[in-house]
C-alpha cells in the first residue's frame, strides 16, 4: 500500500482528546443554539414580550409587583390596555415618578402604555409595572404563575411570570 492509499485509510481522528475536543464543540454549538428556544419570552402579532418576572411576596401580602419588556417590531404603534392574573382579583398598569420635591409617587395608568413602532417599553422596578392586587396566595420564589395581557392591536397573550427571590434588586433578565 502506498503512503497516500494509507492516509486515506486511518480514521479522521485518531486521539482519544480529538475525540473528545470535538464531542466538546459539538455540545457548545448544540448550547449556543437552543439559548433562544429557552429564552423566557413571548409573541403577539409584531410584539416579542420578554422575561415576565415577579418578587416573592410575604405570607399576608396584598400586592405584588410584575415586570416585562415589550419590543414592537411592526411599523405601526400599539398600546398595553390591561393584564389579568391567576394570582390576583386584578391587575392594574402603574407608574412610579420622582417630582420636583423628590417624592416618590405611584398611579396607576388607566390609558395603558404606548409601546411605539420599532421600539421597546421596559416596565421595570421604578418605572411602568404590573400591580397585582388582591393576592389570592403568596408568589414563592421559583414558582410560576400565568397573566394574560391585552394589546389595543395585537390583540390578547397568555404569558408566564418567574418569581424571583423576595426583595432581590432588579436583575438583568434579558439572557432568561
Amino acid at each position: 500500500m502506498t503512503n497516500s492509499a494509507r492516509a486515506f485509510a486511518r480514521p479522521l481522528f485518531r486521539s482519544f482528546e480529538e475525540r473528545l475536543g470535538i464531542i466538546v464543540f459539538a455540545a457548545m454549538l448544540l448550547f449556543a443554539s437552543t439559548h433562544a428556544l429557552l429564552a423566557h419570552g413571548f409573541k403577539v402579532g409584531d410584539l416579542e414580550i420578554g422575561h415576565p418576572w415577579s418578587r416573592a411576596t410575604p405570607a399576608g401580602a396584598k400586592v405584588a409587583a410584575g415586570y416585562l419588556t415589550v419590543k414592537n417590531t411592526g411599523a405601526v404603534a400599539d398600546r398595553l390596555v390591561s393584564i389579568q392574573s391567576d394570582v390576583s382579583e386584578k391587575a392594574e398598569i402603574h407608574e412610579m415618578a420622582v417630582d420636583a420635591k423628590g417624592v416618590m409617587t405611584m398611579r396607576q395608568v388607566a390609558e395603558g402604555v404606548e409601546i411605539p413602532a420599532g421600539g421597546e417599553v421596559a416596565l421595570k422596578p421604578g418605572a411602568y409595572h404590573i400591580m397585582f392586587m388582591g393576592l389570592k396566595a403568596p408568589v414563592k420564589e421559583g414558582e410560576k404563575f400565568s397573566g394574560t395581557l391585552t394589546f389595543e392591536k395585537a390583540g390578547t397573550v397568555t404569558v408566564e411570570f418567574q418569581a424571583d427571590k423576595m426583595g432581590g434588586q432588579s436583575q438583568d433578565h434579558s439572557g432568561h
